[in-house]
């Protein structure tokens, strides 16, 4: 009997009702988004720094591990140091992963057949929408979040050199891309930032409604999971996804970095960008900030699913969950 109950119940789960209400997904996304990025953001600026170091004419590295960046990072910029950036991300983050999670969830409900669960290849196209739709936020964001991110270890570096970088805020440098680059200059590694996106999305939207179905669900007969199960779901899905799509995240880096260090390597495209990468550093390279990525996806996705499917918005404008 309870093997049926819960049979019925993850089914019930794998399936997206017959109605769907747009704004407060789109509501609870960005608060998820806000709350995720604000418990995680330092050390997301340590994984753009070490994805973004190449070593020095000596050989040696300015950061040796993530503890060492962390510990230098907050040594010459202090607590607020750590947090560099993230004024845009936060600012940007609200439509990101409203988009992020609400698109998946419409294209959920859109290739759902009534009565039947969705299927793993309707998950995966669902995530891939997502994914694409996303990237319409994420590349500026991402390009002006890691030029403050990097900013710091740029000037380290010059300053070692007996050289001085002038400090540049994302105002000042949104600007002066549209300047001289036009609109278009603020999604700089858009090709890249496609690919690890859409990629992104449909390992971790299908692995986290799997997860997700596996654990209890609550007693008020919804057939949703309890929180900490939603928690738990999103950090294994989204630090698997994470390890998954590092290497196109560490060459999406490279190509949004503009300001560089006279002696790191300046690449043309996603192609170029790999080879050199490959050629220079060897394929480990494809790998640098990825413990750290997946310290950061993870607490960000169980927070931002969890958040999610607590309802806030629901609540706010008094709407049936």
């Amino acid at each position: 009997m309870n093997s049926t109950i819960k049979t019925e119940s993850t089914v019930k789960s794998l399936m997206p009702s017959n109605k769907f209400a747009l704004l407060p997904k789109i509501i609870n996304g960005g608060i998820a988004g806000i709350i995720g990025v604000t418990v995680v953001f330092p050390l997301d600026l340590v994984k753009t720094r070490l994805q973004n170091q190449k070593p020095s004419k000596d050989g040696s590295f300015m950061y040796k591990s993530m503890f060492d960046a962390f510990k230098k990072t907050y040594v010459s910029e202090g607590y607020f140091g750590m947090y560099r950036g993230s004024a845009v991300n936060i600012l940007l983050i609200t439509p990101e992963k409203a988009i992020k999670l609400a698109a998946n969830d419409q294209f959920r409900f859109w290739l759902t057949q009534p009565g039947k669960p969705l299927t793993l290849i309707h998950e995966m196209l669902a995530g891939a929408g997502a994914g694409l739709f996303q990237i319409i936020v994420t590349t500026p964001m991402e390009l002006l979040k890691i030029q403050m991110q990097d900013a710091g270890r740029v000037a380290a570096q010059a300053k070692l050199d007996g050289k001085t970088v002038p400090k540049v805020s994302a105002t000042s440098l949104a600007r002066e891309l549209i300047k001289t680059k036009g609109f278009f200059g603020l999604y700089r590694g858009v090709g890249a930032t496609a690919m690890r996106d859409v990629t992104f999305s449909v390992i971790y939207f299908p692995m986290f409604a799997r997860l997700n179905a596996l654990g209890p669900r609550k007693k008020d007969e919804s057939g949703e999971a309890v929180f900490w199960c939603s928690f738990v779901s999103g950090c294994i899905a989204g630090s698997s996804a994470a390890l998954f799509v590092n290497p196109i995240d560490v060459i999406k880096t490279r190509l949004q970095a503009i300001k560089k260090i006279e002696t790191e390597v300046e690449y043309k495209g996603v192609t170029d960008c790999f080879l050199k990468t490959l050629r220079n550093e060897g394929p480990l390279a494809f790998f640098k900030g990825g413990a750290c990525r997946m310290i950061v996806i993870a607490p960000l996705f169980g927070i931002a699913q969890t958040v999610y499917y607590l309802g806030v918005a629901e609540r706010i404008l008094g709407l049936k969950k």
